[in-house]
């Protein structure tokens, strides 16, 4: 017997598929109307087909209908003329903005393209341009990238800036997983997580919630992960639990009682369970300050094998056995873990021997924020813990992983560089200027002798308030981006480029006076290339300057190219030590402030971030690979190295790999003519 529910169900179920058939044939229409008109009359016809497929989208099983017409939009023209043309280039990380856009055309055409490769992937649809394992490779990293979008209901900011838009890339997605399976989705995942991970960033909140996903997913029976998520567990774990005693994620607060009813040898174990886990994986669970905090009085030696720390941190630690207490009581909470971490590396660094920076700490313990500073910290973090506990967990990160600084998505990459390389090589500075913004509202720099305020400055490089940053750059970058913005503007009507006079100023005496560059400012072409790779090569190849290591972190300017190698943008990085890796191939180690090192910058030239002796937080390239992107670098005009010993074979490979990507449409037209000959 049919029951009324059961027959209401179904009358919705014909009504749906109705509606989504109905939707589909004007698709068809419109998709016609695009591919037979002439090349020039095409954008007049696209709007038409852009609204219709948003239409479908919407609907249950609109996502698997335009699986089913991807060669016919693409041989129609819905790409032509965008970043979307060219698939075998695009961008896995970019996807995340595409479908959180308020323009509803760019997420639509965001998702055709994914089911676009979908139907590549699934052997559907013969791509001239991308082979069906590319295509299978790139959704997967993808849905890895974006696996929020697969459990998680919309935000408050999506249902404000897209409203019913923020539907499309859900049902995307769940279409996309059950197409391709979440077991590889999920290897992909952590392949990704371990990647950045080697990277040991300061900010560690995205990570956490790609790892929470993946506990999620094993949790959920309904989820068959095959043989996949191997990895998972460690990851898992050193969040959830890391120890015997919180192995089942019992609370905070059960886990606080069992430590209480521990003797020596449990506290033994648990100390280094947690170490282990966090050196392993950089992440520390929340578990770890409450027994960081219970063994404060229980001697130094747990304590020490709790922070995992070597004789060196040791040392450190029993030295400054006062300061290192209230450093924990003040800032390492279950609100606040990776301070833990921060510490550790802190102890690690042995920073804290140099005379003024535990005087400086202990000004940080008791600093008096400004109104200013603690709204914002309470804004961008929550109110779990105080404003003031928040920010000595960043100083801590900052001091102990000065490599991990990044600039969030904003333009600020000279200030992320300047605090990183103020962390690295003079941790007291740092904490001056943490002083001045946070307490005072205000940072006063000098330039050329003349005193610069950060709030007498007009504006700086960007145009509203970074909030996605750590929180000692929340509070000091603000300061930074108008004194830099500034110096620049007073570099105005100079010959040249500013940064041969701001960055000296603005990053410290350390920074060398003399400066290359190989763009010629007014025209935007190439200039004096051989010329600039000579003094490059003379002022930092161990092989030409007499084996000189470089001595201070210095800033160079490079320019950025995506897959393709065609040019993105300049971008601040800092030259850390030029040395041979394990397979005695000589590279720059450099960091890069862009919160993700590992790139491939096209023309064979792919970062690598692990694996080549690189130190945590470090992007290396092999020297030639590196000077082909390098546009900007400071030397020290009195220790040159020797110009005439590097060979002109060596420069011309360099200068190939300038002239096929950045530097393509910079060649002035002198040096065509020579390249052409007679």
């Amino acid at each position: 017997m049919t029951t009324h529910r059961q027959t209401q169900d179904t009358s919705a179920t014909t009504e749906a598929s109705d509606r989504l058939a109905g939707l589909c044939q004007k698709l068809d229409e419109a998709i016609a109307l695009l591919a037979s008109a002439r090349e020039f009359a095409k954008p007049g016809k696209l709007p038409r087909v852009l609204d219709t497929a948003r239409r479908v989208l919407l609907q249950e099983g609109g996502a698997a209908a335009i699986e089913e017409r991807a060669r016919a939009f693409e041989e129609a023209g819905v790409f032509l003329g965008s970043d979307w043309e060219t698939p075998q280039y695009l961008v896995p990380s970019l996807t995340t903005h595409a479908l959180k856009s308020p323009d509803p055309n760019t997420v639509v055409i965001e998702a055709l393209s994914e089911l676009r490769l979908l139907a590549v992937a699934k052997g559907e649809y013969l791509h001239p341009m991308v082979s069906a394992e590319q295509a299978h490779h790139y959704l997967t990293q993808v849905m890895a990238i974006n696996l929020w979008l697969l459990f998680g209901a919309p935000s408050e900011a999506e249902r404000e800036t897209q409203g019913r838009l923020a539907q499309i890339p859900r049902h995307l997605f769940r279409h996309l997983a059950e197409r391709i399976g979440y077991e590889h989705i999920i290897d992909r995942l952590i392949d990704e997580i371990w990647r950045i991970l080697q990277q040991r960033p300061i900010q560690v909140e995205p990570v956490k919630a790609m790892i929470t996903q993946i506990a999620i997913c094993q949790a959920n029976p309904e989820i068959d992960l095959g043989a996949s998520g191997q990895g998972a567990d460690r990851l898992v774990s050193s969040l959830f639990g890391p120890t015997r005693a919180c192995r089942e994620d019992p609370g905070i607060e059960p886990y606080r009682e069992r430590l209480s009813s521990m003797d020596a040898a449990a506290l033994q174990g648990e100390a280094t369970g947690f170490a282990r886990a966090m050196h392993d994986t950089g992440l520390v669970s929340p578990y770890h300050p409450v027994l960081l905090r219970h063994l404060l009085d229980h001697g130094d030696h747990l304590l020490a094998e709790a922070l995992g720390l070597s004789s060196t941190g040791r040392d450190c630690l029993l030295c400054y056995r006062e300061l290192v207490s209230a450093l924990i009581r003040g800032g390492v909470h279950p609100a606040t873990p990776q301070a833990v971490y921060g510490l550790a590396l802190m102890l690690e660094r042995g920073i804290l021997y140099q005379p003024p920076v535990a005087p400086a700490m202990w000004r940080q313990l008791g600093l008096t924020l400004s109104e200013w500073s603690q709204a914002r910290l309470n804004l961008a973090f929550g109110e779990a813990i105080s404003p003031r506990a928040r920010l000595l967990e960043g100083v801590l990160c900052m001091l102990g992983q000065p490599l991990g600084v990044g600039q969030g998505n904003n333009p600020t990459c000279q200030s992320a560089r300047a605090l990183s390389m103020w962390a690295y090589n003079d941790p007291d500075y740092l904490l001056q200027m943490v002083a001045w913004a946070a307490r005072d509202d205000e940072i006063i720099m000098h330039f050329e002798g003349q005193p610069i305020s950060s709030m007498a400055s007009l504006s700086g490089v960007a145009q509203s308030l970074p909030m996605d940053l750590d929180p000692v750059s929340l509070i000091v970058v603000p300061h930074l981006d108008r004194i830099y913005a500034e110096m620049g503007r007073r570099c105005i009507g100079r010959e040249g480029d500013p940064h041969r006079w701001v960055n000296p100023e603005f990053h410290g005496w350390w920074s060398g006076r003399g400066f290359r560059i190989n763009v010629d400012v007014a025209s935007g072409q190439l200039h004096e290339l051989d010329t600039f790779l000579r003094h490059f090569y003379a002022s930092y190849h161990p092989y030409y300057n007499g084996n000189q290591p470089l001595i201070h972190p210095q800033p160079a300017g490079i320019a950025v190219t995506d897959s393709a190698a065609r040019f993105i943008g300049w971008h601040a990085i800092t030259v850390l030590r030029v040395s041979l890796d394990p397979s005695d191939v000589m590279r720059v180690y450099f960091f890069n402030p862009n919160n993700d090192s590992g790139q491939d910058w096209g023309d064979g030239i792919k970062v690598s971030t692990a694996g080549h002796g690189e130190r945590f937080g470090e992007a290396s390239l092999p020297f030639e690979q590196f000077a082909s992107r390098l546009y900007i670098f400071h030397y020290d005009p009195l220790e040159r190295g020797e110009l005439a010993e590097i060979t002109q074979e060596e420069l011309d490979r360099v200068i190939g790999h300038i002239h096929r990507s950045w530097g393509a449409d910079r060649i002035p037209p002198t040096d065509l003519q020579a390249d052409e000959g007679p």
